[in-house]
């Protein structure tokens, strides 16, 4: 038997499906520790004690209830609000007849359809990026020069705490604007949206999260975080807003705004929307960096279940369409039209590699800054994690979200001010070099230097990093800027404001990069190969890669950013090991907030030491069955059960003789028979042959995503003595395993072919269990060997 660290008591287990409710009134988790209503969670008891003549096989279960019972949150837990995406297609009558239907030229007008979309998305996404940082720049432009001015009035004649005091209302006042739309309208647009994104694609299904209001709230907050001065970058949101224009565009309609545009209705499904979802990500990727093949591989490895050789060149070709006219649009704006040197959000500038080549010397330096960065990333996501834990567990009314965040706000303003105020750090003003220089003690001709890196916007900030020629910085400058700007780029992530962790993470890193650089500088006596700029950048790939834990993707987004790929080769290095390091401490950002908001995401692979364990131990039994040909008042009772929300039902045949064995013939969804119910496709009890109506897919495309409850829905108490046929309609071919299958069998076959259920049968095709996402997701691999989490309503 393998080694189980924590068995838990899994009364609540006795489930035979999803066991979620619906989404519709429930509230809104999120994935960056600022959710509404997660102070506690409440363990699931027996809900099977009393079962009811249909279910299949029933096994032996305890005969009395156990009340729901509070325990904190943690992470030992896997939450039951979150439904499961079906990424399997319901082969039954209805869809083969269609597909038979379709010829040649009609497939190709499909394909030909799939890459209208794509082209639609890149261009939106586009849009909404070059919109960010348009209002960004004359926002934050008006903030800084009021600022300034005010700085260097009060400079000569004395007060200058009324300048801070005014830095610091400016800033609380924007941010209370981006976090009470957030707190308040849709919390699920705080944070970056990746790792709401990355559950999306694995298959789970968050609720809101690619809705149009979670666009317009994601696009407002953001813009406000960035002028209201936090330590976040507008970068990382623009994935999920490109994930949210593909949802919507492909779907060729507005659940928000009630409006069908009668097209694109062949893609309203899960397995179409997760594709197109994957190439909003990537084009997200592709505006804010200018990387369009960074693009790809991002969503290639932080997100897609599911690649293939078309998708690829599907999403290349969005993320293209992104970056050109996000180029071509801020081309115009700057007044050059003919010029597109504007490919991303942020342009890391050239890199001359004739100046800033590297030697075989400076491999091993590139391996320690890449484990310093892991170290650091490590330490960020630590403190991070109790952070989000204290939040979680004392900061979960959206007032006292609002007030935290202005808190930071103002704390960030008043350390960058004091900062710049005790700095001594004076340079010479080289031409418009600097955006915003601020003069305070120094001489005629000099700004203080320490002003550029916090009377700024990060991304600005972070090419002066890099670019800025050496004795730019004095070192004790860079070592107070990293240590404040670590600490608060730790405590704004998580706030309930939309941001992103990208830049803030590249700015810590090259600062101390850079100072990486001046003190080898210092120590060589100034060779050459030592040029601050080059750390910079090497220590920006360290610091977000021990956080982010990124390889592939963030590799070659650096490199396309730069322009050059001489640096591909150390800054691989650098992210691998950093990497590596951080992984030996805790999990990357990303992935702690997925598990400390109790997700059942699922890996790539089972857990390593789960050999032992076999599909009976890991289903869901007893299972709730129908039959082939079922009565209307049972499946109305079966879906209004109010202690049973099941989503998945095996199909089994109907026979009078109850000798005979009842073996598996399908499988049918709750949604499925809900449309059935709603559009009352019921047969005679005299006449089974007798159809009232009959539905085509359009009926059950036209309920897609939100399907009505089933208190919605009114059955006369004649009609509840009719028949269902459910033929037509169940999945005839469901996939099934034996009961002896082996864990790590039964979870590459799910995860592999992205499903939502997975029947278990024994030797005479009898129905005996159900495997879902949480029986797979509840497995993890610990510090002791394999846990087992437990089931909780948080």
């Amino acid at each position: 038997m393998a080694n189980v660290a924590k068995k838990v008591s899994w009364s609540g287990r006795d489930r035979d499906e999803e066991d979620e409710p619906p989404a519709a009134g429930e509230a809104t988790p999120l994935l960056n520790g600022a959710g509404p209503g997660t102070a506690a969670a409440l363990l699931w008891g027996n809900v099977f004690a009393d079962l009811t003549p249909d279910l299949c096989f029933p096994q032996e279960t305890e005969a009395t209830n156990q009340f729901p019972s509070e325990i904190p949150h943690n992470e030992k837990l896997l939450s039951l609000k979150y439904e499961s995406l079906d990424y399997d297609n319901c082969e039954n009558q209805l869809f083969l007849e269609e597909e038979r239907r379709i010829n040649h030229t009609a497939f190709r007008t499909v394909e030909i359809k799939r890459w209208v979309i794509c082209a639609m998305i890149g261009i939106l996404t586009g849009l909404v990026a070059c919109f960010i940082d348009i209002v960004v720049e004359k926002l934050a432009g008006l903030k800084f020069r009021v600022v300034k001015d005010n700085i260097d009035k009060f400079t000569e004649k004395g007060g200058l705490s009324f300048s801070l005091l005014l830095w610091a209302i400016l800033n609380s006042s924007v941010v209370m604007v981006g976090s009470v739309i957030v707190a308040f309208i849709e919390p699920v647009a705080a944070g970056s949206g990746i790792p709401q994104i990355k559950c999306y694609l694995n298959g789970v299904k968050v609720p809101h999260v690619v809705r149009l209001k979670t666009l317009l709230i994601k696009v407002c907050g953001v813009i406000l975080s960035v002028v209201g001065g936090l330590a976040v970058g507008k970068e990382g949101p623009m994935i999920h807003s490109g994930a949210v224009i593909a949802a919507g565009i492909s779907q060729g309609r507005s659940t928000s705004l009630k409006r069908d545009f009668k097209i694109f209705e062949y893609f309203r499904r899960d397995t179409e929307k997760r594709d197109f979802v994957s190439a909003g990500a990537a084009a997200g990727v592709s505006a804010a960096f200018g990387a369009p093949v960074g693009g790809v591989l991002f969503s290639l490895e932080e997100g897609a279940s599911f690649w293939n050789q078309f998708l690829t060149w599907r999403i290349f070709f969005a993320s293209m369409i992104s970056t050109f006219t996000l180029n071509s649009i801020l081309s115009f704006y700057h007044g050059n039209p003919w010029d597109l040197s504007s490919p991303g959000l942020i342009n890391f500038g050239r890199f001359d590699s004739e100046k800033l080549g590297y030697t075989f010397q400076e491999i091993p330096i590139f391996i320690v800054m890449g484990v310093v960065g892991g170290i650091l990333g490590a330490i960020f996501n630590a403190l991070n994690y109790w952070l989000t834990m204290f939040r979680i567990r004392y900061i979960h009314r959206p007032c006292l979200q609002v007030i935290e965040a202005m808190l930071v706000a103002a704390v960030t303003a008043a350390v960058g001010f004091v900062m710049i105020y005790c700095s001594s750090d004076c340079q010479p003003l080289q031409g418009d070099s600097v955006a915003y220089p601020l003069q305070l003690f120094c001489a005629d001709g000099e700004y203080n230097s320490m002003a550029t890196a916090f009377f700024n916007t990060p991304e600005k900030s972070v090419v002066s990093l890099f670019h800025n020629p050496p004795g730019s910085y004095n070192p004790m400058t860079l070592g107070m800027f990293t240590l404040m700007y670590f600490f608060l780029a730790c405590w704004t992530y998580g706030l309930t404001v939309s941001a992103g962790v990208f830049i803030p993470s590249l700015l810590i890193g090259a600062a101390w990069g850079r100072l990486f650089g001046i003190s080898l500088a210092y120590l060589t006596s100034g060779a050459i190969w030592a040029d601050p700029g080059k750390y910079a950048l090497m220590g920006a790939a360290a610091q977000l890669g021990g956080i982010v834990r990124m390889t592939l993707s963030l590799t070659v987004i650096m490199m396309e950013a730069t322009g050059n790929v001489t640096y591909g080769f150390p800054i691989m290095l650098a992210l691998m090991t950093a990497k590596i390091v951080g992984d030996y401490f805790v999990e990357g950002l990303y992935d702690m907030h997925i598990q400390l908001q109790s997700v059942p995401f699922l890996h790539w692979e089972a857990p390593v030491t789960s050999h032992s364990l076999t599909a009976r131990e890991v289903m869901s039994a007893p299972v709730t069955c129908l039959r082939r040909i079922e009565k209307v008042g049972t499946v109305v009772d079966i879906l209004s059960d109010t202690s049973s929300n099941h989503n998945g039902f095996p199909v089994v045949e109907s026979s009078p003789d109850p000798t005979q064995v009842a073996g598996l013939r399908g499988l049918i969804l709750r949604s499925q028979l809900i449309v059935l119910l709603k559009h009352k496709v019921f047969v005679e009890r005299a006449n089974l042959t007798l159809v009232q109506r009959r539905l085509k897919l359009k009926d059950f495309r036209d309920a897609y995503p939100r399907f009505p409850p089933i208190q919605s829905i009114h059955v006369s108490q004649d009609e509840r003595e009719c028949m269902m046929d459910l033929t037509e309609f169940m999945n005839p071919s469901p996939y099934t395993v034996p009961q002896e299958a082996s864990l790590p069998r039964v979870f590459k076959l799910f995860r592999a072919l992205g499903l939502r259920h997975l029947v278990v049968v024994d030797n005479h095709n009898e129905v005996v269990g159900l495997v879902t996402r949480k029986d797979l997701a509840r497995y993890r691999l610990g510090k002791e060997g394999l846990e087992e989490l437990s089931l909780a309503q948080t």
